[in-house]
């Protein structure tokens, strides 16, 4: 990388104008980027909109994600997001701060991983604007938009007792890649390696580029699901709040969750989707039982009450305990 290459160098309109090709387009976009904001279609007259941001150091390290992991990871969390409510991804918004020495390589980088999970996750999704800023620590924000097809929307709040708890995509797999980079991709100094995060790329991508199913959102929708959340930072805690929402318990039978069943209740950014269905309902393809819907509140593991842990931004992680 030359000095001639970097974000200060170039400024912000040249390197907007070697990004803008590399991003997807959104077929709803009735005006993308270009103007001081798009314009985008919303066939049912409603839209779904959620937001999500990625820093630098308590989000990912530059050490282990490449910026084609960070642009995949930053718009697979946001399309989970949309995805829980049963609506289709439509359009996305990406704001990113950088520090103005950074390449103009790894914002190119980042819109590609934006563009390939788009294209993987969510066709027909795409990026119809956001801005450009700079920063000490490199920061990644998007807001995500979807279309609910005349369909309500399905809540964290529709979930009753007798139930089937079910979930779309894995469990535990993030949290095990995560501490997998902690315990054996950092060097003798306690940083982050680059070069042994690499050696673990096929064990590590489900946190480092997660593939949750986005397309499951909608097809839960179609089958009657109740109550639907993305997984984002732990079974446990999130179906807490799932279960709050409801004001019921969740109770998860132990021989459903996999080999580590604390690991799949306490491991976070899965983002996997957990929904109910009326028991009268077949489950639609891709989900599986993994619990049922009772009296009473929180969350049971079981039929023993569980404490929900999972991450929480400010206090870092809050294991849980049985």
């Amino acid at each position: 990388m030359t000095a001639s290459d970097t974000l200060g160098a170039i400024g912000e309109s040249a390197t907007l104008q070697r990004i803008f090709p590399r991003l997807p387009a959104a077929a709803s976009a009735l005006l993308g980027p270009g103007d001081d904001a798009a314009v985008v279609a919303a066939p049912d007259g409603r839209f779904v909109v959620t937001t999500d941001m990625m820093i630098h150091g308590p989000d990912f390290r530059l050490a282990w994600s490449s910026p084609h992991d960070l642009g995949w990871k930053a718009a697979a969390s946001n399309l989970a997001d949309v995805a829980a409510m049963g609506a289709v991804p439509t359009a996305l918004v990406v704001a990113i701060a950088a520090p103005p020495d950074s390449p103009v390589s790894l914002l190119e980088g980042i819109a590609d991983g934006l563009r390939d999970a788009c294209a993987e996750l969510a066709p027909g999704c795409g990026v119809v604007g956001g801005d450009l800023s700079a920063s000490t620590t490199l920061s990644i924000a998007v807001t995500a938009f979807g279309d609910l097809s005349g369909r309500a929307p399905v809540l964290r709040s529709g979930a009753r007792v007798g139930d089937i708890v079910a979930v779309c995509g894995v469990l535990g797999d993030a949290a095990l890649a995560l501490r997998l980079l902690f315990t054996e991709a950092v060097g003798a100094d306690g940083e982050p390696s680059s070069v042994l995060a690499a050696t673990l790329r096929s064990r590590t991508a489900a946190q480092l580029a997660p593939r949750p199913p986005i397309g499951a959102g909608q097809v839960a929708a179609l089958a009657g699901a109740t109550a639907m959340l993305d997984l984002s930072d732990g079974l446990a805690i999130d179906a807490a709040r799932l279960a709050r929402a409801s004001s019921v318990r969740l109770d998860f039978d132990s021989a459903a969750l996999g080999p580590d069943p604390l690991l799949a209740l306490g491991g976070g950014e899965d983002h996997s989707l957990l929904a109910s269905f009326p028991a009268s309902v077949p489950l639609p393809v891709g989900f599986r039982r993994i619990g049922v819907v009772v009296d009473g509140a929180g969350i049971s593991l079981d039929g023993e009450p569980y404490d929900a842990g999972g991450w929480d931004p400010y206090t870092g992680w809050n294991g849980g305990q049985g």
